[in-house]
């Protein structure tokens, strides 16, 4: 038995960036059983196609549609659509995220792009999109971000550098907009998770053994987070019993960041061999 009542959510259509997956698929799974209705995106539509299958049986209460969040165009062909399909939007969850761990020196342009483009950018473009929509529309709203414990004020980590300041301007948009669309009934809130396996961050962040082992020790609860932990943390915010909570970012990491700030930073004692080898198995994570 969960901590919330199975109507939670009643009626409430919720679009979820990077929904097929991850931390995404665990929201979006919490969110139709409290009663929402779900509308999921990626950039890859068999894995939207599968995680829609196999989320709910229920095909009338999911949408998908893939969506490059990179691209103005595309999302507002998603928001469109969404629109279409349920009527309206009323909680936005900007969860599409890239990362990899290297060191600063090592990067391309195109590599800090590859974050920023996605992380940033792409919550930027979706977050004007349903905000336009909503104000104009004069319809209230709720839009989660997922942050980073490492986005707060001027903590950062290394190795994670374009994560970094692509989280923390995510971080400073929550805040900004708390204050600036509050006015039209627009909330705004974010989450800083810690460690939550999932297979496409873990595959990049934490592709060895000894890495996984060592971000473990980290945490002061010696455990990593379970998704199911996250998803009942994110279906609260979002509801109207946290009406009132505006601009707030929410940790969940088992007290890490109190521990040491910069996630990643003990990552200094890779020698540049073993980065040649990290690199070579982050490039096939998912």
């Amino acid at each position: 038995m969960g901590p919330f009542a199975n109507d939670l959510l009643r009626d409430k259509v919720v679009l979820i960036t990077g929904g097929a997956t991850g931390l995404g698929r665990a929201m979006g799974e919490k969110f139709l059983g409290l009663g929402a209705k779900l509308a999921i995106t990626g950039r890859r539509e068999e894995v939207l196609k599968q995680a829609s299958h196999e989320m709910n049986s229920n095909r009338n209460d999911i949408f998908y549609k893939s969506c490059d969040v990179r691209d103005p165009a595309q999302i507002h062909e998603l928001v469109e659509a969404v629109q279409q399909r349920f009527g309206k939007i009323d909680i936005l969850v900007n969860n599409a995220a890239g990362n990899f761990i290297s060191p600063t020196e090592r990067l391309s342009p195109r590599a800090v792009d590859a974050v920023l483009n996605i992380v940033l950018h792409g919550t930027f473009y979706t977050t004007l999109e349903v905000g336009k929509l909503w104000i104009e529309q004069k319809q209230s709203g709720v839009m989660l971000n997922i942050v980073t414990t490492y986005a707060s004020s001027g903590s950062g980590s290394g190795f994670v550098v374009p994560s970094a300041a692509a989280k923390a301007g995510v971080l400073a948009l929550t805040r900004s907009l708390a204050v600036e669309w509050a006015r039209y009934g627009i909330r705004q809130v974010a989450i800083a998770p810690g460690s939550f396996p999932t297979e496409g961050a873990w595959s990049r962040l934490s592709p060895t053994p000894e890495l996984q082992e060592k971000m473990i020790n980290r945490v002061p609860l010696k455990r990593v987070g379970d998704k199911e932990e996250l998803a009942n943390l994110a279906a609260f915010l979002v509801s109207d019993y946290a009406g009132y909570m505006n601009g707030e970012v929410v940790t969940i990491d088992g007290g890490e960041w109190l521990q040491g700030a910069g996630q990643f930073n003990d990552l200094t004692e890779v020698t540049g061999q073993q980065w040649d080898a990290l690199a070579e198995i982050t490039r096939k994570g998912k």
